[in-house]
């Protein structure tokens, strides 16, 4: 059986290797998929992503399976609620952040028609195809996630920094940063 070659940073952890091989790098067009995705990030800031990865269940469970719509009306029962959630990552600032960025959310829907519009509006709506041989190439953020942080904190978001957002445009294909052999660079 031929061994397939991935990207090394998910090497070694059976859910790591299938978050890559199933969805990392999938361009996502769904707004309630890019809202999971943006709030799973904003929770991963200063984390691991496997961190995240593996509270995944939990945070869907205690965020109402990431309806942006409850989010934004949480009142503080809920959020207290939350803090006291072991399952999740119980950070005060990004809880409410949370909450600011389903507000934020819902506007720029009213505004673009949904948020897929405004988000892939940076890439023309296709993926941005990158040629990356191994990790040490791949940027933590790029000129074009710095706009898009930038334009995402004017609007009222949190946790938005240029990193974060690139790794949201990694997770939702944006764009491709497979490395040249992983297995997936073609398949994306």
């Amino acid at each position: 059986m031929t061994q397939k070659h991935r990207c090394a940073w998910c090497e070694g952890d059976e859910l790591y290797e299938n978050y890559h091989d199933e969805e990392w790098g999938v361009p996502v067009y769904d707004d309630d998929k890019l809202f999971e995705f943006l709030i799973l990030e904003t929770f991963q800031a200063g984390l691991s992503w496997i961190t995240v990865l593996r509270k995944r269940e939990n945070f869907r469970k205690a965020f109402d399976n990431f309806d942006y719509k409850k989010i934004a009306n949480y009142s503080q029962e809920k959020i207290d609620s939350l803090l006291q959630d072991t399952g999740i990552i119980r950070n005060k600032l990004k809880v409410n952040a949370t909450i600011t960025n389903a507000q934020a959310f819902i506007v720029i829907q009213k505004e673009y028609g949904s948020f897929n519009n405004y988000i892939w509006g940076f890439t023309d709506g296709k993926p941005i195809k990158n040629k990356f041989e191994n990790l040490n190439q791949i940027p933590a953020n790029t000129p074009l996630s710095d706009r898009i942080s930038k334009d995402l904190k004017k609007r009222g978001f949190k946790f938005v920094g240029s990193t974060v957002v690139y790794a949201h445009m990694q997770a939702t294909g944006m764009v491709n940063d497979h490395t040249t052999h992983c297995f997936r660079y073609n398949e994306v």
